[in-house]
């Protein structure tokens, strides 16, 4: 089998060690905190119609 095949056996022993991940309470986000400036030539008012029409 060539380099880059596809393994069947391969890709389902894969799929069941990923669907075998143990998530514990330590692994939750953790929150930041802090400050982000930016310099832009846009209005707060064009900024808010633009990720509005993003998220639409």
């Amino acid at each position: 089998m060539s380099m880059g095949a596809y393994d069947e056996v391969e890709h389902e022993r894969r799929e069941r060690k990923n669907s075998e991940v143990d998530v514990s309470e330590d692994d939750r986000r953790t929150e930041y905190r802090g400050e982000v400036e930016y310099e832009s030539d846009e209005s707060t008012e064009e900024l808010l119609d633009q990720f509005k029409e993003i998220n639409s």
